[in-house]
């Protein structure tokens, strides 16, 4: 894949910028402002691991509690799959509210936008009476985090050098892994507390908007294009479906719903599974929640690997064939975990191998945005990447429902044979197109 060696424009208007043919040699040639929109995405995903996170590792503990039974009532599974659902709806129907937004009024306000949203209702969820409560705040959370991602993603690939995206997108990603470390070590430190008490914690990325409002520059990319369009009407999410994007956005769509049903159906019950393994079950609520954390502690630090390995793998093959390769990882991975029973010391390494190949979403950051037209940008990526959402929340539901009391074990296996076919329809994406990237060729190049 052929790659420009310079910046596709300059970040704002305004003295101090270097010229837009400038070679990027390494990072002393990135500008203030590319520093700036890069750390300001890069700490709006954490902030999303973080708040999305939160919630998975107390969900049935928390759920129980509301409902004034025990854990072991299958009533505590059925609304706790109902409420992770309506997370993922949020997070589709957001990143399609959002990616509308981003592309209206631009990326930097849109970004601040998605981030008070879901760190106002996050922080709220604390105050949860019923389960219906839980419900709402974490539906409303997820429209904030959905939006982020697509606002981000756009962000960055319209400021950083197009080289660099694969690079870009491993570190990206890291984001989302250390937040979820974060909400990890959060509910390690107070396995001791009222499970409700973790989710105070979600407040915290309200003050990243503090400093994004006074430092993150607008890119250039979108004030350009938002002029030509003075008077004009602005597409919309229809505009998807119309011309050359149409098959784009239909590969893309199922590809996603794939995926992210494998992916999240892994995500919400692999803990789920750990803490109520037989040599668990003695265990008191505090060493099981414990464990729970250390688990998933495993899938995030080598999923951190896996983002570089990804990058490493789109730069050698492409876009395409690594994001192929990686689904195939990740039924790899679930098969072993999960084809036979194991005890939790026996899956640490099958965890460990489904964390490298989350890489593959790493790539979807950088790759998926350049592919629609810049005012179909944001709406494109967001649209497109979260509605994938919808169906994962009718499969976390249908896996939930499906598995016997306390045993996810069969659920988690059947799961991950989402990614084989997600893997065939990945192969009939394209790479990237190679024009700069405020323009849009009139086919995309397949």
């Amino acid at each position: 894949m052929q790659e420009p060696q310079s910046i596709a424009g300059p970040i704002a208007a305004g003295g101090g910028q270097r010229p837009a043919a400038a070679p990027v040699v390494g990072l002393k040639d990135i500008t203030g402002e590319q520093w700036k929109s890069g750390v300001a995405a890069w700490l709006g995903w954490l902030f999303d691991g973080l708040d999305m996170h939160l919630y998975t590792l107390v969900a049935l503990t928390f759920v129980a509690e509301l409902l004034h039974t025990d854990k072991s009532d299958p009533a505590v599974r059925t609304y706790g799959s109902w409420i992770q659902a309506s997370f993922l709806i949020g997070w589709a129907l957001g990143g399609g509210f959002f990616g509308v937004v981003g592309d209206r009024i631009g990326r930097t306000r849109a970004l601040m936008l998605t981030i008070l949203t879901y760190a106002m209702f996050t922080g709220l969820s604390f105050f949860a009476q019923t389960w219906w409560h839980l419900l709402f705040c974490r539906f409303a959370a997820a429209l904030g985090i959905g939006g982020e991602w697509a606002v981000g993603a756009s962000l960055l690939s319209e400021t950083w050098p197009r080289r660099w995206r694969p690079w870009l997108a491993a570190v990206l990603q890291t984001g989302v892994n250390c937040g979820t470390l974060v909400a990890s070590f959060a509910v390690f430190l107070m396995a001791g507390l009222p499970p409700r008490t973790v989710f105070l914690v979600g407040v915290l990325p309200a003050f990243l908007v503090l400093w994004i409002r006074r430092a993150v520059p607008e890119p250039e990319v979108w004030h350009a294009a938002a002029q030509r369009e003075v008077g004009g009407t602005r597409p919309g999410i229809r505009d998807l479906f119309r011309g050359p994007t149409r098959r784009i956005a239909v590969l893309t769509l199922t590809v996603c719903a794939l995926s992210l049903t494998a992916h999240w159906a892994f995500m919400f019950w692999c803990t789920q599974h750990v803490k109520n393994l037989p040599e668990v079950q003695q265990w008191t609520e505090a060493e099981r929640s414990e464990l729970a954390s250390q688990a998933m502690a495993v899938v995030m630090v080598s999923s951190i690997a896996g983002n570089f390995l990804a990058a490493a793998i789109a730069r050698q093959l492409g876009y395409r064939r690594a994001i192929v390769l990686l689904f195939l990882c990740y039924f790899g991975a679930m098969f072993g975990s999960y084809c036979t029973p194991r005890s939790h010391s026996d899956l640490w390494f099958w965890l460990g191998a489904a964390g490298v190949s989350q890489g593959v979403f790493a790539l979807f950051t950088m790759y998926m945005p350049p592919l629609f037209p810049t005012l179909l940008r944001t709406t494109g990526a967001g649209f497109c990447y979260n509605f994938g959402r919808i169906a994962a929340a009718l499969g976390t539901v249908f896996f939930g429902l499906f598995t016997k009391v306390d045993d996810y074990r069969l659920a988690l296996f059947y799961a991950g044979f989402l990614f084989l076919p997600a893997a065939v329809v990945a192969s009939r994406l394209p790479e990237p197109p190679d024009e700069p990237g405020d323009a849009f060729p009139e086919s995309p190049v397949d």
